[in-house]
């Protein structure tokens, strides 16, 4: 699989496709609300990306950026196969997958001045705290981290961080934990939880990660979710994320959509079998009226972006 993610103008989000899925979606490209891609790394990474963009009975408009406004270069291409490999190349940083194009750097301007933060130390502090703890739960993208810091020490007439400067604080903090996780080896305990997820899914059991901002929303909207034949559920909202970022475990609400206890109570054995199969320490006294605790977890949940 390619270590990307596809974003469409329709608003799809492809994460870590194949190559043959990449090249599927650049032939597909060109009716209306369906004329771009654009390619990010995982982990993210600022101002480093490639597009595409096309209108159906036109050339292909390729460009790619490495990180800088004078590392922006802009192509065209008659037909999608040497963009599908032009754009698997970049995606496997490969030598030379540039070759082959007639690129042309691209004109951005330069880039804005941004002012450093005005803020106390207090406020400074609170401000990173906040975000460290969006950002270590590992599922936000640094457009929330900046929309985070952007909003978190607004008062009524008081907007302290701007748009840019949030931007800035999310890149620089998001840099720092994409350098942490490098040093990150084999299979972390939120990999762990996702496969056991996968496992139940496959099983008949809706599994969401990090879904809705609370339980009574995810009471609510996890019925949505299922599909043909699924016998119950099991998700955490975000809050039981934050939870499991500060090391104080991770909490798993479960039921049966039939909504009979003994449903609930057997929806609820499959969730800890599942998790133990992957090596997750669980603790639950099989009342199906208690949450599942996954504890001790070390969570370190790689940054997709």
């Amino acid at each position: 699989m390619l270590e990307i993610v596809v974003q469409t103008e329709g608003g799809e989000r492809h994460v870590a496709v194949s190559a043959e899925e990449l090249g599927a979606l650049v032939r597909r490209i060109g009716g209306e609300g369906d004329r771009f891609l654009v390619l990010q790394r995982i982990p993210d990474l600022p101002d480093e990306f490639a597009q595409v963009w096309h209108k159906s009975g036109g050339d292909f408009t390729l460009e790619h950026r490495a990180g800088a406004a004078d590392r922006h270069f802009g192509t065209t291409a008659a037909g999608p196969d040497a963009v599908a490999a032009a754009l698997i190349g970049w995606a496997r940083r490969e030598p030379g997958w540039d070759a082959g194009h007639d690129w042309s750097l691209l004109d951005m301007g330069p880039a804005p001045e941004v002012p450093p933060l005005d803020l106390g130390a207090a406020d400074r502090a609170e401000l990173e705290d906040e975000v460290r703890s969006v950002l270590h739960g590992g599922y936000a993208t640094r457009a929330v981290l900046a929309e985070v810091a952007e909003e978190y020490l607004v008062t009524e007439g008081r907007r302290p961080v701007s748009r840019a400067q949030a931007w800035a604080l999310a890149d620089r903090m998001w840099l720092e934990r994409v350098a942490e996780q490098e040093g990150w080896r084999g299979e972390t305990d939120p990999e762990r939880l996702t496969r056991a997820f996968a496992a139940l899914e496959a099983d008949g059991i809706v599994a969401r990660e990090n879904f809705t901002c609370c339980r009574s929303c995810g009471d609510t909207e996890i019925g949505a979710e299922a599909g043909p034949g699924a016998r119950g559920y099991v998700y955490f909202h975000s809050q039981c994320t934050g939870s499991a970022a500060v090391g104080a475990g991770l909490m798993l609400l479960y039921g049966g959509f039939d909504g009979a206890v003994g449903t609930t109570a057997g929806v609820g054995g499959e969730v800890v079998a599942a998790l133990e199969g992957v090596g997750l320490s669980v603790v639950w006294d099989g009342d199906p009226s208690r949450a599942v605790h996954v504890t001790p977890l070390d969570w370190r949940r790689r940054l997709v972006g």
